[in-house]
């Protein structure tokens, strides 16, 4: 398998997606090589800390221009066509690659994804989501941000997608997905979610029914599926209280003996959570419902998280999810929901 990787994106600059270019050859039994789109310059100055004998498994595919994150997307995406990201997608087009791969500008990656892969026949609109921490281990939340304005097919193909992803790449069975809502009550919510839940227990056998945001967490459902703008909203304010618990035990923990023993005593736990939490773990997620592999990574993304990033795209390849999705998606049972 060929896999493009942005080099250019994220945060931590092409030292990171470099070296976890160079983990994943390193760590995989498959040895799928690695087409490393950017910078010529700057990426075989990375490679000198690459061992020689992995040269192999790289190529390098020139592109000078980068979008930076706080460019606007579509205008990135008009006069930069010769970035890291619009080379790398439109390699994925041209069937050089079978999958991209990138921590850049999500914006751009999303609206390049579509403009340039397209939709899967029978997906209304893509979708993405994210993983979050739950009393029974994790929780895959869907929609995330790709839709703001979402109708009530739109979500029950979102939950489709999200079913279809987590229980293939992760191999995960007996999945129950749950619809955001104010309320568990079947009439409660909005014209959006009154609808959507309708169509959601006419046409998914695991639907567990409306969640509140309390229920997440909690894992009683496996997915939870909701439109783009709550999704994001809800997705950020995760982050950010897992990052004030973080620091408000950074700083307490210390202060005395007590603390010092009581950090200790805890400290597998607290790991556990870490780990179910923690980006670097699942690497990134893609932009389900495009005619392609377009993997979204975190804009901080680490060597590790970039090395778990490229064994989603295999996985998302050899396990042939999107032609899982769209035979789901262009099925009779489906057309006429």
């Amino acid at each position: 398998m060929r896999i493009a990787l942005d080099v250019m994106g994220g945060d931590l600059g092409p030292q990171a997606t470099v070296e976890g270019a160079y983990l994943y050859v390193k760590e995989s039994r498959h040895k799928d090589h690695i087409v490393l789109v950017g910078d010529q310059s700057v990426i075989k100055a990375q490679l000198e800390n690459v061992p020689n004998k992995y040269f192999k498994y790289f190529s390098i595919v020139h592109a000078p221009e980068n979008i930076e994150m706080n460019e606007s997307p579509t205008e990135a995406l008009k006069k930069k066509k010769n970035s890291s990201m619009v080379v790398g997608l439109e390699l994925h087009k041209a069937g050089e690659v079978s999958a991209f791969v990138s921590a850049g500008n999500t914006g751009a990656q999303m609206a390049g994804s579509l403009l340039t892969l397209k939709r899967l026949p029978g997906v209304r609109r893509p979708a993405i989501g994210a993983f979050l921490p739950s009393e029974h281990g994790t929780v895959f939340l869907i929609d995330v941000g790709a839709n703001v304005d979402s109708k009530p097919g739109d979500l029950l193909q979102f939950a489709i997608m999200g079913h279809i992803f987590v229980s293939e790449v992760y191999n995960a069975r007996h999945l129950k997905v749950g619809l955001l809502n104010i309320g568990e009550e079947e009439k409660k919510g909005n014209e959006l979610t009154l609808a959507a839940h309708q169509l959601l227990k006419k046409n998914l056998s695991n639907f567990y029914g409306n969640v509140e945001g309390r229920d997440i967490l909690k894992g009683t459902t496996d997915i939870v599926v909701c439109d783009g703008f709550i999704g994001n909203a809800l997705l950020k304010m995760a982050e950010s209280v897992m990052s004030v618990i973080v620091k408000g035990l950074k700083k307490n923990i210390g202060t005395n003996l007590f603390t010092n023993i009581g950090a200790f005593l805890v400290k597998p736990a607290f790991s556990e959570l870490k780990r179910n939490y923690d980006y670097e773990e699942y690497g990134g997620v893609p932009l389900l419902g495009v005619n392609g592999i377009s993997i979204i990574c975190h804009g901080k993304s680490t060597g590790k998280a970039i090395k778990n990033a490229l064994k989603v795209a295999r996985y998302m390849d050899s396990k042939n999810v999107n032609k899982i999705i769209e035979k789901k998606l262009t099925s009779e049972e489906m057309v006429n929901a």
